[in-house]
C-alpha cells in the first residue's frame, strides 16, 4: 500500500470525518442550479452534483470521451477510432454541456459564500476508461496508459475550477471506479497488479492538499484496493467487508477513512433511517471483534448512499439523502467506544 502519511490531513484538521454525509455518484435532476441547491442543502460536505438525465454528456464515461479526440460515448460505452488526448498533458478543457453540473455548482457556491467549506466530487477512473477503451477497439497496454493520461487531465482539471472559484475549500475527489467489481476474473484485460500501478498513478494525480480515494458501487477485493494508495475508500455495506476487517483494520489506524454507503439507493424506500444506522453499526461490532479500533471507526468514517441516485424521483432521492444524514448524526452520538460492542 502507498504510504500517503507526510501529504494526508491529520485527523484533527480535516473536515472529511466524523461521521459527515457526503452525496455519491448522480443525481436524477435535469437542471444544474436547482441540482446544485440540493447537494450543497442535503448533504454536510457539498458535493458537486452529475446529471445525466440533463445531458448524455454529463454520463462518467462521456465525460472523459470529451477530453479525447477520436472518441465518442453512447450508451453502449465507447466508439473509437484513433484516440488521443486532446489538447496534450495539462490542457484544461473541460466541454461546457459535459461539466455545466460544475459551472452551476460553483456559481452558487460563490453566491452563498461556500469558500471555506469543504467540497467532495467525483470523476471517473483509470480502470473504467481502460475497460471502456479496450472493449472500443484499443490494445490494452495503449488503453490503460491513455486512461491514466485521460483521469489526470480531467481530475486537475476540475481541481483547478474548484480551486479558481473557491480558494479556501478543501476538496476531496473520488475517483469512481465501477469495472473494480471484474478485476479478479479470468477475462479481465490486464493484471491485477497493472491495474493496481494504473489507479495509483491516477490517486497521485491531484495536488496534496486535496484529498483522494476510490468510489467503487459494488462488491470490489478491499484488499487489492487499498493497495493503490487511497486516503478514502468509498465502499457498500456488507458482511462481506467483515473478511478484509485487518485490511480496514490497518487503513483506518494508519490515517484512512472510509466513506460507508449505507442506504439503499434499490427496492423499496425506508420510512425512517433507524434501520440503516442499526446496520451500519452491527457492522462496525463485527468489525471492533475482528480487531478494529472502535472510536477510529467511528472518527475516521463518512457515510453516504450506497450509490448515486439518478435511478429516482428528485423527491425519492431528498429522502434517502436526509436519511443519510440521520444516520450520520447517529454516527456522532456514538461518541463512546463502549457502545460500538454487540447490541450498541
Amino acid at each position: 500500500m502507498a504510504d500517503n502519511s507526510e501529504t494526508s490531513p491529520t485527523f484533527a484538521r480535516t473536515p472529511f470525518a466524523n461521521g459527515a454525509s457526503i452525496g455519491v455518484g448522480s443525481l436524477p435532476h435535469t437542471d444544474s442550479a436547482a441540482a446544485s441547491a440540493f447537494s450543497i442543502g442535503e448533504f454536510e460536505i457539498a458535493t458537486v452534483p452529475t446529471l445525466p438525465k440533463r445531458s448524455a454528456s454529463a454520463g462518467m464515461l462521456a465525460q472523459a470521451a470529451t477530453l479525447l479526440d477520436g472518441v465518442e460515448a453512447t450508451d453502449r460505452g465507447l466508439v473509437a477510432g484513433a484516440p488521443t488526448l486532446r489538447g496534450g498533458p495539462g490542457a484544461q478543457n473541460l466541454d461546457a454541456d459535459a461539466f455545466a453540473d460544475l459551472a452551476a455548482f460553483l456559481e452558487l457556491g460563490r453566491k452563498v459564500n461556500l469558500d471555506g467549506a469543504p467540497v467532495k466530487w467525483q470523476f471517473v477512473g483509470p480502470i473504467t476508461v481502460g475497460c471502456a477503451l479496450v472493449e472500443a477497439g484499443m490494445a490494452p497496454s495503449e488503453a490503460f496508459a491513455l486512461a491514466v493520461e485521460v483521469v489526470d487531465t480531467g481530475v486537475r482539471s476540475i481541481e483547478a475550477s474548484i480551486a479558481d472559484v473557491l480558494p479556501n475549500c478543501e476538496q476531496l475527489v473520488l475517483l469512481d471506479e465501477p469495472r473494480l467489481v471484474d478485476l479478479m476474473n479470468d477475462d479481465f484485460p490486464v493484471p491485477p497488479d497493472h491495474a493496481v500501478d494504473v489507479l495509483a498513478a491516477s490517486l497521485a494525480a491531484p495536488a496534496p492538499s486535496t484529498a483522494v480515494g476510490v468510489h467503487c458501487c459494488g462488491p470490489c477485493d478491499v484488499a487489492t484496493l487499498l493497495a493503490t494508495g487511497p486516503r478514502v475508500i468509498s465502499v457498500q455495506v456488507d458482511d462481506s467487508l467483515l473478511n478484509a476487517a485487518g485490511y480496514l483494520a490497518g487503513f483506518i489506524e494508519s490515517g484512512g477513512v472510509v466513506a460507508w454507503g449505507v442506504v439503499p439507493t434499490d427496492g423499496p424506500v425506508a420510512d425512517r433511517a433507524h434501520r440503516w444506522w442499526r446496520r451500519l453499526s452491527d457492522l462496525w461490532c463485527a468489525l471492533v471483534q475482528r480487531g478494529c479500533d472502535p472510536v477510529e471507526l467511528r472518527q475516521r468514517s463518512l457515510v453516504s448512499t450506497e450509490c448515486g441516485l439518478a435511478g429516482h424521483t428528485v423527491s425519492v432521492a431528498r429522502t434517502l439523502a436526509r436519511q443519510t444524514g440521520e444516520v450520520s448524526r447517529h454516527v456522532r452520538d456514538q461518541a463512546a467506544a463502549t457502545r460500538l460492542t454487540l447490541g450498541a
